[in-house]
């Protein structure tokens, strides 16, 4: 009986702990989005409800890409192909985001501009 509230209490701990992981990728994304579109010519986001449903969408679409392919779409986790990923990823979240544009340019630009604050915040980058 003690063993079965154990595992009971890990498995709540485990999933709590995922939780504030995601949440937490969430807000980094969030950040590491605005910082970007800040110091990227042609990428605009108008609102803080564009830029939270920005980091969802980018966050969601680098997880599928992760699951379906191993293939981890960040600028510096794969080399080119990693960088295309961003790209791609950075350009077709607009649309599927109000509020959100972005050029090919810009796209490519922003890959590199979030690339690299990316590599500089803290903590753990997979889900």
């Amino acid at each position: 009986m003690a063993d079965n509230n154990h595992q009971a209490n890990v498995q709540s701990t485990n999933t709590t702990s995922t939780v504030w992981q995601i949440v937490g990728r969430l807000v980094a994304a969030a950040i590491i989005l605005a910082i970007t579109a800040f110091f990227t010519p042609g990428f605009q986001i108008n609102n803080i409800w564009s830029l939270a449903v920005a980091a969802i969408v980018l966050t969601v679409l680098d997880y599928l890409i992760v699951k379906f392919t191993g293939l981890h779409a960040s600028p510096f986790g794969k080399g080119f192909v990693g960088f295309v990923l961003s790209v791609v990823i950075l350009y077709v979240t607009q649309y599927f985001v109000a509020g959100y544009s972005i050029s090919w340019m810009a796209a490519i630009i922003g890959a590199l501009i979030y690339g690299i604050i990316d590599y500089f915040i803290p903590g753990e980058q997979q889900m």
